[in-house]
Parts: C-alpha cells; sequence; structure tokens
C-alpha cells in the first residue's frame, strides 16, 4: 500500500472515530470518546514521524483501538507486542478481525509465541521414553496431546479445551531453544514453530509477547531479529511490564529445573536411538543426583524465597557445600559429554545435547566469577534452585534500539549454528525502506504517579519519548467509593490478617460474594483464604476461591461466572498476578479489598540493590522508588473493580497508613477519584446499596 501523506493518516484516523465514521456504523456499541480520538491522533503522529510515545489511558478508554486503527491504516507493516498470552489471544482472534472487516483492508495477520505455546512432534515421539509418562494421569493427558496433534493446524496448545498450563505434560511435547533441533530434526517440514514463524514473515501485522521481544533481544535466537529490520512500527500494549520482563532475559541464569530437563531428554534420546551403547542409567542418575545436592546445599529455605548473593556463595549456605555442588554439576555434565561424543553421529539429538551439556557448563562457570558491574545476584528457591544475574533495568541495553532506523537489528554477526535459522528462508512480505525513523509505541492504564510518567520512562531508557496521559471516560465519584476502615489491627500487627478476614466475612455475608481480596504476601493470602474457606463451608450461597486450588484461568472463569444460574456468589482470596490482568466487568465483582499498601518488599535483592544504587546517587530510595512502586501497584489492584460505565462498587484499603502517613496523600493521589467514605456507618450504607439492581442511578449522594 502507498504510504499516506502526515495529514491523511491524522485525517483518516480522526473520521474512522468521529460519530458516523466506520467504527460506529461497524460496531453497534462504539460510542466515539475524546480521550480515545486524542490518543490515536498522538499514535497516528508517532507513525509518521518516527520516535516514540508513551500513553498512559485509563481504564475505559478504548487503548487497543487507539493503536489499531492508526497503525493498520498507515500501511505500514506493524508488530504488537502484549504482556499475557490472553491478551495477543484476543488481539488476534477479536480485535484485529474486526477491524480489518470494518476498513476492509487487504491486511494480513499473524499470531507468533513462543516455542512453549506449540507442540513439538518430535519431542511428543519421544514422550513415551520419559519416566514421568508411566504415571497413569501423564499417559491419559498424553493420549490426548497425541490424538489431538493429528487435527490441530497451528499446534498451538491453547487450542486444547481443558489442557492444565501446569501439567507436567507440556514440557514433554514442547520444545525450548536449548533443545530444539532446528533444520535437523526429522519433523522439521512439519514443525508447528516453524510454519508460525514463516507466516509471521509473510504478515503485515504480527502480535507477539514480551517475553518473546527480549528472549531474542537477549539471546539472538532466531525470529525477531529477522523480523524486526522489516518492521517500522512496533507497539508494545500492557507496556507497564516490559522493564521486569526485560530483565529477565538480560543477564544469565542457571537452574537445577534446567538439569533435571536435560538428564531426562539424555535419558529419552539415549533410550530412543542408542539403546545398549552407553549407561544411560547412570549418565542420568549422576545428572539427577547433581540437581538435588545443589538445591540441598542452600538448606531448609522456605520456597519462594530469595538468597542475596553479594559474595562468593549465597546468603547463609556454607562454602564448602556450595562449591562441591557446583562442581558436582560441571562433573555430571562433562560425564554426559564423554557419553554423547560416542554417539553423537547417531542422531541429531545428540548433536543437540552436546551443545546444552557445554552450555550448563558455561553458565555454572560464569557463576563462579565475579558478578557484573551494575547487575545483581540472587538465587530463587523453590522446588528448584534458579541462579540469576540481572540487570538493574533496561534502560542501557535497550537505550539504542529505541533509536535504531528501520532495516537494522542490534543481532552481531551470523546466526547461531544451532538457531534453526532456516525456519525464515522463506521471504518477507514488502519490506520498509532502509533507514527512515521506527515508531515505538508503549502504552498501559498504569505507567506512573506523576506526570512526566518517570515511573515506566527512567528504567525503560526512554526520558526523551513524548508521554501522553488520557483519563479513564468512567465516572468514578458516582460509580465507586473508596474506604478504610480504623478499627482493624495495624498492618504490622501479626493479628492483622486474622481480623480482616472475619471484616471480610461480614461483607461477603451482605454481598452474597462478588469480593476479590488482594493480598500482598503468600502468608497472608494463606491465613485469609483459610479463614474465609472455614466460614463459609457450609454455606450453600457462597463460595470461596484461592488462588492456587485452580489453574488461574479457571478461577477467573469462575469468578466471571458469579451467581449466575443457580450457582454460589463468590469470593476470590489471590495475589501477585491478580493485580493486574483480571478484568470482571458487571456485578459479579463489587468490592475489592487490599490488605496492606504493596511497597515492595525490602528483603528482595533487587529491590535493595536498585534502592542502594539511588542512595549513591544521593536520592531518597524511598521518594524514588519504593512510593512510585506502591503507587503504581496500588492503581493496578483499584483498577479491578470498574471496568465499564454502568459499574457500581467499593474498594476497600485495609491499612491506615493510606490516610494518616504523610507520603498517603502521593498514594491517594494514584487512586481513581472515587467518593471517600468516611465512617463505618457509611460503608455499610454503601454496601446493601450495592445489593439492589443495578440502574443508572449511583446508590450514594
Amino acid at each position: 500500500m502507498e504510504l499516506p501523506r502526515i495529514e491523511s493518516l491524522v485525517h483518516g484516523v480522526q473520521a474512522a472515530f468521529a460519530p458516523g465514521g466506520v467504527l460506529t456504523l461497524a460496531h453497534e456499541r462504539f460510542k466515539p470518546r475524546a480521550g480515545q480520538t486524542e490518543m490515536a491522533v498522538a499514535v497516528a503522529q508517532t507513525i509518521e514521524q518516527g520516535g516514540s510515545l508513551v500513553v498512559e489511558a485509563g481504564t475505559g478508554v478504548g487503548k487497543t483501538f487507539s493503536y489499531l486503527v492508526p497503525a493498520l491504516l498507515s500501511g505500514e507493516r506493524v508488530l504488537v507486542s502484549t504482556a499475557t498470552k490472553a491478551l495477543q489471544d484476543q488481539l488476534f482472534a477479536r480485535d484485529l478481525p474486526r477491524l480489518v472487516d470494518a476498513f476492509a483492508l487487504p491486511v494480513r495477520t499473524a499470531l507468533l509465541k513462543g516455542r512453549a505455546s506449540y507442540l513439538c512432534l518430535h519431542r511428543m515421539e519421544l514422550a513415551r521414553q520419559d519416566g514421568a509418562a508411566h504415571d497413569a494421569s501423564v499417559a491419559r493427558v498424553l493420549a490426548r496431546v497425541e490424538t489431538w496433534s493429528q487435527s490441530t493446524v497451528s499446534g498451538d496448545l491453547a487450542e486444547l479445551p481443558g489442557l492444565d498450563e501446569r501439567s507436567p505434560v507440556i514440557p514433554l511435547v514442547t520444545s525450548t531453544r536449548e533443545n530444539c533441533l532446528g533444520s535437523p530434526c526429522p519433523r522439521f517440514r512439519a514443525c508447528h514453530v516453524h510454519r508460525a514463524r514463516s507466516e509471521a514473515l509473510a504478515a503485515d501485522v504480527v502480535v507477539i509477547n514480551h517475553h518473546l521481544f527480549f528472549a531474542d533481544q537477549a539471546i539472538r535466537d532466531s525470529g525477531m531479529a529477522e523480523l524486526l529490520p522489516t518492521v517500522r512500527v512496533v507497539i508494545f500494549d500492557e507496556a507497564h511490564q516490559l522493564n521486569e520482563t526485560g530483565v529477565q532475559f538480560m543477564g544469565r541464569q542457571a537452574s537445577t529445573a534446567q538439569l533435571l530437563d536435560f538428564s531426562r531428554d539424555v535419558m529419552a534420546a539415549g533410550l530412543q536411538f542408542a539403546r545398549g551403547l552407553v549407561d544411560w542409567l547412570t549418565i542420568a542418575a549422576a545428572l539427577d543426583r547433581a540437581a538435588r545436592d545443589l538445591r540441598l546445599a542452600v538448606g531448609r529455605v522456605a520456597a519462594g524465597a530469595r538468597l542475596r548473593w553479594t559474595d562468593e556463595v549465597p546468603d547463609g549456605v556454607e562454602p564448602g557445600e556450595w562449591h562441591a555442588a557446583m562442581r558436582q554439576v560441571v562433573g555430571a555434565c562433562r560425564a554426559a559429554l564423554a557419553a554423547l561424543d560416542s554417539v553423537s553421529e547417531i542422531a541429531p539429538d545428540f548433536v543437540r545435547l552436546h551443545g546444552r551439556a557445554v552450555q550448563l557448563m558455561e553458565r555454572m562457570d560464569g557463576f563462579s566469577q565475579a558478578c557484573n558491574q551494575d547487575a545483581v545476584r540472587w538465587v530463587d528457591v523453590s522446588a528448584a534452585l534458579r541462579l540469576v544475574e540481572a540487570p538493574l533495568d533496561i534502560a542501557g541495553p535497550m537505550r539504542s534500539l529505541w533509536h535504531l532506523p528501520t532495516g537494522e537489528s542490534t543481532r552481531d554477526g551470523e546466526p547461531d549454528a544451532q538457531a534453526d535459522a532456516s525456519a525464515w528462508e522463506e521471504p518477507a512480505a514488502e519490506r520498509a525502506p532502509q533507514g527512515k525513523p521506527r515508531a515505538w509505541i508503549f502504552t498501559s492504564a498504569t505507567l506512573g504517579d506523576d506526570a512526566t510518567l518517570r515511573w515506566f520512562t527512567e528504567p525503560c531508557g526512554l526520558q526523551d519519548a513524548r508521554v501522553l496521559t488520557v483519563e479513564s471516560p468512567f465516572d468514578y465519584a458516582s460509580q465507586a467509593a473508596f474506604y478504610v476502615p480504623r478499627e482493624l489491627p495495624k498492618p504490622a500487627d501479626p493479628a492483622h490478617s486474622v481480623a480482616l478476614a472475619a471484616w471480610v466475612g461480614e461483607a461477603v455475608q451482605v454481598l452474597g460474594g462478588r469480593t476479590l481480596v488482594l493480598t500482598t504476601t503468600l502468608k497472608a493470602l494463606r491465613i485469609i483464604g483459610e479463614a474465609l474457606e472455614a466460614r463459609f463451608a457450609a454455606a450453600p450461597g457462597i463460595e470461596v476461591l484461592v488462588q492456587g486450588q485452580w489453574p488461574k484461568r479457571r478461577l477467573m472463569e469462575r469468578f466471571r461466572e458469579g451467581a449466575s444460574e443457580g450457582r454460589a456468589g463468590c469470593v476470590l482470596v489471590a495475589s501477585a498476578s491478580f493485580w493486574e490482568g483480571f478484568d470482571v466487568p458487571g456485578e459479579a465483582l463489587q468490592l475489592v479489598v487490599i490488605d496492606k499498601l504493596p511497597f515492595p518488599p525490602p528483603g528482595d535483592p533487587l529491590v535493595e540493590a536498585r534502592s542502594q544504587r539511588l542512595e549513591q546517587a544521593k536520592r531518597s530510595a524511598f521518594r524514588y522508588f519504593s512510593l512510585p512502586e506502591a503507587a503504581i501497584a496500588l492503581k493496578q489492584g483499584a483498577g479491578r473493580l470498574i471496568r465499564s460505565e454502568t459499574d457500581r462498587g467499593v474498594l476497600v484499603v485495609a491499612d491506615t497508613r493510606l490516610v494518616d502517613m504523610g507520603y498517603g496523600k502521593r498514594l491517594l493521589a494514584a487512586l481513581p477519584p472515587m467518593r471517600r467514605l468516611q465512617s463505618a456507618q457509611e460503608f455499610d450504607a454503601a454496601l446493601s446499596a450495592l445489593t439492589t439492581p443495578s440502574t443508572m442511578v449511583p446508590p450514594w449522594p
């Protein structure tokens, strides 16, 4: 398509969003919003002129259409990245087709996910050799996957109904960068990852996710580094997660889980292709034992803990045991290397396994050296052990990318021989003009608590970007109220969670469910969840859901159902990922309770390192880090309450510091402009009003 002039794209966008425009005619529910049009025009200007645009678009603005419409009308090749697979699927399956049809555009779209989302046919064929497949429940799920594999076109595991994302079958039937064989794979021509990437190269609009974007930038895997040079417009939705996602990929990591995966794959390939030539059981047992002993070297540490690693070994770990365990890992990998050398010509699997063994040894050796400057090192403890060294933010690595012209990438040299570069052998669609400034658009409902959106722009290296804030169109003063109960114990009091559970129970009783409790710690999650489960165990009209008891998707679906079709109303107690991306419009959710102010955990090594860097620069860590972090998290949690123009509800923050401490004013300013309830009586009245049939009339003066 011919590239429009600046005026034509902006005017075309304005016309599309105007009353009587294409969007109004194509979608009965579409209503023109000034903020949505303002954002769309800003996106159009950035696409034409190049550069970076950061937009905080409040809930209800309709930011998805605000960036998709100008992107589609521009005629440019576009990359759209999201933080979650759920939004990725929604964009590709619902929003993009709607707009492409509405504007009758000859646009090809493609969905591209990471390897772990696609069925690997070769690994599925090896899965029966894995010891886990002897378990009856695993064997049943594996049989379902095998049957589905004969009919699926995309190979996207999200298409398989009822497949739990935590299923032990998934790592058996999917590939990783480490274990993918690339073009030597016997099933390469039918490879679902290969097909998805080929389709992406030929598409005009490609929908990816942040993890895929950063995985490529960090490790130069095939894919993005080949696609990015041909794309002039890059859009990041849910951009508030960019920094934390990027940090995960821009350092180095090694884990006992990787070691166990390697052991399992060595055993499966050995029994499949070289049975009797090597004592594969002994090789795998040594790898398993090395992984186990490295985990045991940290001692009895609670799952979920992060151990500081500022010296030679992690805090609290006996140096002799740690060094011995690390040497054991290297020794087990060396033994595996020798075995794989002896059979390397039999199958490509052994060549790839050899490379993985070398990589594991190199990673362990890296953690035996001093930590890189401007990075922080720690150990994540769970059933597995994860060794992590990461930069404090992505500003340094990414700043040069934001200014890179079209047609160039940050990739150095030729593709790695193991990176299955031949997956990109098909020609791309029409490429963007060389050297023209690339347009970067970053948007989210929560990007900062000040006019410059510094919380987002500074760690992402975007201080020079244009910044735009578009307020939510919702009438929060009439739709929602806000309350801080003073009768509860102080947040630091050990009795706080128990008392809050009893207090929430009374409110849940009035509402008949319809309540989301967001906790700041897993300990509070457990205490409050158990107390509410005990209280409503015999209550037929209320169902208590607790994060962890079911997969997240199932919890969300059940909560959204609410008390429909004779089912009980729900109260959900959740932490972490439920603070954002959980969308429940309507009457299924009318009370959101936040247990404490969500300050970053002071004992977290990454938090400590970021705070220390600020203090060394003579900047207050509390003012410039802890307080903005709490404001953003509070804003995200509060955003779960009102999701449409007709929603009604009450937000409760069970932490009196919000109204008693001086810094509370800054946190209050981050919340939507809800009506403040001053007493328990006003709260009770507002709660009671929510039990009346929903109308457009607000339940309070």
